[in-house]
């Protein structure tokens, strides 16, 4: 039988990802239910081949690209554990920068109402909903499958969300919000990224948006005052190379205050507006 320590080291080796140590322990992690800190005083532990057949298994998978999340069925996002399906977009650490400038604009013993566009697993929603208790939070997607990810996801963090079925703000009628969130489709159709590592695997409609990638950022910015109560925020993620043209169409728009939050690589990721009163 094979140790933990020399069977981690051998996976590592054969996975081409950008965290190749991190990939073995989560799918080893997986097999064992263990997570990665039990590894550090287990390291000389043998498998049984049982064990091994199965990470192996697993470990082919990952060779061949399959995403992390798909291969274990879930990823951590916030302090939140969410279930992940091909039916929706990976939640990224780098989406927790817009969750953070979300909760920064929940006002302390007021009941805000906020909205999350295109909430694929729910993540954002829910992790305001678990920091922003006071608020009244609804997650909208198109897609029928991803909100059936996301509800699964609310009663597995016991956290409360409306979610509705709806194409951006089409099913919500006169509903009006004091925040609006979205990390939308923004990469470029046909960019050659679509077709590398873990976007590969994740549904086209959550990723890709015009010959710009900004087609759905405009609809969402040009149709948001009919939903904005006065003074309401926007808070949209993007590209790392698309801040200035986002800054221009919040301006466009009549946004106030409008500026864009870098992420922890000093790149552009989130970008902030405010009405006045609704245009």
């Amino acid at each position: 039988m094979t140790t933990i320590s020399a069977l981690l080291r051998e996976a590592s080796l054969q996975l081409e990802s950008e965290t190749p140590k991190r990939d073995a322990e989560l799918l080893l992690g997986f097999v064992l239910k263990k997570n990665s800190a039990w590894f550090l005083a287990h390291g000389d532990d043998q498998l049984s081949k049982a064990s091994q057949d199965e990470f192996q298994k697993l470990l082919l998978r990952r060779i061949s690209g399959e995403p992390i999340a798909h291969i274990v069925g879930s990823r951590g996002f916030w302090t939140l554990d969410l279930a992940v399906t091909a039916d929706t977009l990976i939640p990224r650490p780098e989406t927790e920068l817009l969750v953070e400038m979300a909760i920064s604009k929940c006002q302390a013993g007021k009941k805000m109402r906020v909205l999350d566009l295109g909430t694929g697993t729910g993540a954002i929603a829910l992790a305001i909903a678990s920091e922003c208790k006071n608020s009244e939070v609804i997650a909208v997607d198109k897609s029928g499958n991803a909100l059936q990810v996301a509800r699964e996801n609310a009663r597995r963090n016991n956290l409360q969300v409306e979610f509705i079925q709806s194409d951006w703000f089409t099913s919500l009628e006169n509903r009006k919000f004091d925040l609006i969130v979205s990390n939308p489709p923004y990469i470029a159709n046909g960019d050659p990224h679509l077709l590398q590592g873990d976007l590969r695997f994740e549904p086209i409609t959550a990723l890709a948006s015009g010959m710009d990638g900004l087609d759905d950022i405009r609809l969402i910015i040009s149709q948001a005052p009919q939903y904005a109560s006065p003074n309401a925020w926007l808070i949209i993620e993007h590209g790392f190379d698309q801040g200035e043209a986002i800054r221009g169409l919040f301006s466009e728009a009549g946004l106030m205050g409008v500026e864009t939050v870098r992420d922890l690589e000093r790149r552009d990721r989130v970008t902030i507006g405010q009405w006045p009163q609704i245009p």
